[in-house]
């Protein structure tokens, strides 16, 4: 499996083998097993969940670091791609963080329905 480079990569193969809704079920499953208040509607435009996503980690980072590092557990984000990242700059690394999250939950969708025919 060769994973997108960015999130419009993602999100291009994400509808173009109709798993978009899959992929926000994956979230929401996983957001809500790391007891963090937030469910995407399944009808979501690709930029809001970007800019949602976002916003979310960044407020974790900010101000709940145990409940983002728990999610990052919970979401199997290898950690050696968390501490290549830069902390200079939290907005930034918010952005990075969620690529990734995406990245991890996308390649669980696709496992998932690859292997499960």
């Amino acid at each position: 499996m060769q994973l997108p480079a960015t999130f419009q990569d993602l999100i291009e193969e994400a509808k173009q083998l109709d798993l978009y809704s899959k992929l926000i079920h994956q979230l929401n499953k996983d957001f809500l097993f790391a007891n963090i208040d937030l469910d995407f509607d399944e009808e979501i435009l690709p930029s809001s969940l970007k800019l949602l996503l976002h916003e979310t980690v960044y407020k974790l980072i900010q101000e709940k670091f145990a409940e983002y590092l728990n999610l990052l557990y919970i979401i199997d984000v290898p950690e050696k791609n968390i501490k290549a990242l830069s902390g200079d700059d939290t907005i930034e690394l918010a952005a990075q963080v969620s690529f990734l999250i995406l990245k991890r939950e996308w390649q669980k969708v696709w496992f998932k329905n690859k292997y499960s025919k």
